[in-house]
């Protein structure tokens, strides 16, 4: 497993900490479209932010992902079984699971491999279930100077992928029977140093500054409280959140 795109490791603990997570009514209208709730997969869990979602409404939940130390982060949960395999080959009993689910990592994963793993592991009208969340949003002051740290500064630092998430992975392949799907919205309320964690958790901002030796957020922060005004004040975060729902047959 070491071929794997690991951009996020190295900061394990800060992208557990800083990371919104998905909004819970999405969790809650999957489990409504699934055969049966007995066990989803989520697969790329990272630190596990979407495993605990669902753990809210299956019995069983295996979080599959190729780094040891995002696992290692994860928060512990009766119904959750972490297994450090990448998504592509996992040890999932063939027709065993009713979901499928990939949260903010879908664009990491070999797809050819992983389309089929799906097939390999569903039972009949399972459900795969992807959803992304594209560049946050607090105002227009807050927007500009962080605009100019995700496109400007860090433009060259992104990883190729992340255009997949910008265009709401549109340009991605998805040869399952599409489910139309309701709106969801993706927020939090963060103070500043809770919304600067979050920049520094981004992998652009861990790859300028192990290029450089400069710390990118720290050199936006004056910027961006002044725009913020009052660090302790709780603001609105938001986040386009998109999704695509695919039935297995």
């Amino acid at each position: 497993m070491g071929d794997f795109k690991d951009h996020f490791s190295g900061h394990a603990t800060l992208y557990r900490d800083a990371r919104p997570v998905p909004p819970a009514d999405w969790f809650d209208w999957l489990a409504g479209q699934v055969p049966d709730r007995a066990l989803a997969w989520d697969a790329g869990c990272g630190n596990g932010q979407a495993s605990l979602g669902l753990a809210a409404h299956f019995e069983r939940v295996v979080a599959t992902d190729p780094s040891a130390t995002q696992i290692a982060q994860a928060s512990a949960h009766p119904v959750i079984d972490y297994r450090v395999e990448p998504a592509e080959r996992s040890t999932l009993a063939a027709g065993s699971l009713s979901l499928v689910n990939v949260s903010q990592a879908l664009h990491w994963f070999d797809l050819d491999a992983f389309h089929a793993e799906v097939r390999r592991v569903a039972r009949p009208g399972a459900l795969l279930a992807i959803s992304a969340y594209g560049n946050c949003s607090v105002d227009r002051a807050v927007d500009a100077v962080e605009l100019r740290l995700y496109a400007e500064t860090l433009g060259g630092d992104w990883p190729a992928e992340r255009a997949l998430v910008d265009t709401g992975y549109r340009e991605l392949p998805f040869p399952f029977d599409p489910v139309g799907t309701p709106s969801f919205g993706m927020h939090a309320d963060w103070n500043l140093p809770q919304f600067l964690a979050y920049l520094r958790s981004w992998s652009a901002t861990q790859r300028y500054l192990k290029r450089t030796g400069v710390d990118p957020v720290a050199a936006a922060a004056p910027a961006l409280a002044e725009a913020w005004g009052d660090p302790g004040q709780v603001r609105a975060v938001r986040w386009p959140f998109f999704t695509r729902v695919g039935r297995i047959v």
